[in-house]
């Protein structure tokens, strides 16, 4: 399958609903695309109408799972709720945390995604990239991050059987409390030892609205999109909430959510 190009209307297909109209890479064969950002599903994205970025995104290449003995092998163009289903349906453990995680594998993988103690990469064997097979302990990663530079096209995780019906409720109540309205999920780390959620309610940005953007009423640390939001607007929001948190706790809050200027 060749490599193509696709145009993509980011006010359509990111989760935020903000964004220009831009051709985009659709990748089908592992290369070199070191000129390119490779962006998933647009879930975590927040990009400017003057952006000046080469995009790329997998194609269906790289949709795919396989179990082979003890290993599945995950192609990271592959949804986390096809990746949830498939193990739903061969009772296999510890992936439940995907319910209502939107994305695809790759950018999964890549944020290291997950919730509170439960994470990605402690599931994983290993990833693919360009240069072949990088076991997990050779990938620096931590806490909601990679120092991954490169695209990665397929995940390796170990099986362990027994999925949990229990689990998968308890992570689907977790994330009940999430808006239901345009957003790009998390705006700002966790700092250590406290909430990015609590910190921008405690500097009253909470529901802090500049024209249809927000933060959120229902959980402070999700920057909304009630409609016609700008990514001027939600900008502005993101640079007050830092400066405040600066201000009051002395906190360097890092933003979650990727921007592209």
């Amino acid at each position: 399958m060749l490599n193509s190009i696709r145009t993509i209307d980011f006010k359509k297909y990111s989760s935020i609903k903000i964004g220009p109209v831009l051709d985009v890479l659709e990748i089908n064969e592992i290369g070199d695309y070191s000129d390119y950002q490779i962006i998933g599903r647009g879930n975590n994205l927040l990009i400017s109408p003057n952006v000046n970025k080469n995009f790329a995104i997998l194609g269906s290449a790289f949709d795919y799972i396989k179990q082979e003995g003890n290993l599945l092998y995950v192609g990271c163009a592959t949804t986390s709720g096809k990746l949830l289903t498939f193990t739903r349906n061969n009772d296999i453990a510890n992936l439940e945390f995907l319910a209502k995680l939107p994305g695809n594998l790759g950018g999964l993988v890549k944020m290291n995604a997950g919730l509170k103690s439960w994470e990605m990469f402690n599931y994983i064997h290993s990833i693919k990239t360009k240069d072949g097979y990088i076991k997990k302990e050779d990938v620096e990663y931590s806490y909601r991050e990679t120092k991954l530079d490169t695209i990665v096209y397929e995940v390796v995780f170990n099986i362990e059987y027994g999925f949990s019906k229990d689990m998968l409720k308890e992570f689907n109540k977790m994330r009940d409390n999430q808006p239901r309205v345009p957003s790009a999920g998390s705006c700002f780390k966790n700092p250590k030892g406290d909430f990015a959620g609590r910190l921008i309610q405690e500097i009253g940005l909470k529901g802090q609205r500049r024209g249809d953007m927000s933060f959120s009423e229902e959980h402070a640390n999700f920057l909304v999109n009630y409609g016609d939001g700008t990514f001027e607007d939600a900008i502005y929001l993101i640079e007050v909430a830092k400066k405040k948190i600066k201000e009051q706790f002395n906190i360097d809050i890092e933003e979650e959510i990727i921007i592209y200027k």
